[in-house]
C-alpha cells in the first residue's frame, strides 16, 4: 500500500514538474515555438506576401501576431480572410508547417480555418 502511495505521488510531482517547466518555456525565448505552433494549427493556408502587401494590410485593420515579432529575424504574420488573400498580386503559397519556406518568409498571410 505503501509503494503505491510512494509510485503515485512520484507520478504527480512528474506531471507537476513537465507542467511547470511548458508554462515556464511560454514566457521564455523556447517558448516562441509553441505559440507558432499554435498560430499554424489555425492556418488552414499560408501565403509569403512582399513588404507593399503587409502595408496595405495593415492599412486596412489586419492586426499581426504578436509570435512574428518574437522570432529572430522578425516577421510580419497576419490573419486574412480567403478571398482577400485572392487579391493578393504577389502572394506565393507555402506550406503550413515549420520548414525553411515559412520561416524564410519576412511576411506571411494566413488564412484561418472555415
Amino acid at each position: 500500500m505503501i509503494d503505491d502511495l510512494a509510485r503515485r505521488v512520484r507520478q504527480v510531482r512528474s506531471r507537476v514538474a513537465v507542467r511547470a517547466w511548458e508554462y515556464r518555456q511560454r514566457h521564455h525565448a523556447k517558448g516562441v515555438w509553441l505559440r507558432l505552433r499554435r498560430i499554424l494549427a489555425e492556418a488552414m493556408m499560408a501565403y509569403a506576401i512582399p513588404e507593399s502587401e503587409v502595408e496595405r494590410l495593415l492599412a486596412e485593420g489586419f492586426q499581426p501576431e504578436a509570435v512574428g515579432r518574437a522570432l529572430e529575424p522578425p516577421k510580419i504574420m497576419l490573419f486574412v480572410p480567403a478571398e482577400r488573400v485572392t487579391r493578393l498580386a504577389h502572394a506565393r503559397e507555402v506550406p503550413v508547417r515549420l520548414g525553411v519556406e515559412l520561416l524564410e518568409a519576412p511576411a506571411l498571410a494566413l488564412v484561418r480555418f472555415p
